[in-house]
């Protein structure tokens, strides 16, 4: 930060000694004045970035933190093996597959030759009941 010599009071507050060929005192006073101004206006700007500069500074530090948790969550969340939803619903379909062919397999070898009834549902007319043959 800028270490300055002078601030608003000191400016305001300066005596100069008269001389005989001294300087128009009100020449001086209002010059004085145009230069309080500006000081006070610098300050204030100054104190303002400075405000901003912290800021944006912290702000930065937060999005980097973000970034970091988002990343690391990403690559957690995403296996190496690039597995996707269709991959997982291929390996569900192939495994009802299995388990519902096997159980077929099993309860047509339990009733060889006799083929399994079902009860009669809503859709069904009459009161039918449906013969299903086990799939060999």
């Amino acid at each position: 930060m800028l270490k300055t010599s002078l601030n608003t009071k000191d400016i305001l507050q300066k005596q100069f000694k008269h001389s005989f060929r001294g300087f128009n005192i009100e020449e001086v006073d209002q010059f004085l004045d145009i230069v309080i101004r500006d000081y006070d206006a610098f300050q204030k700007e100054i104190t303002f970035l400075q405000a901003e500069n912290e800021r944006l500074v912290a702000k930065v530090d937060e999005l980097s933190r973000q970034a970091k948790v988002s990343k690391s969550t990403r690559q957690t969340s995403i296996p190496a093996t690039g597995v996707t939803n269709f991959d997982i619903l291929k390996r569900l379909s192939n495994l009802e597959k299995q388990v519902f062919d096997s159980k077929l397999a099993n309860d047509s070898h339990e009733q060889v030759g006799t083929p399994k009834r079902m009860p009669a549902t809503s859709n069904d007319s009459l009161g039918e009941t449906r013969v299903i043959n086990p799939l060999s």
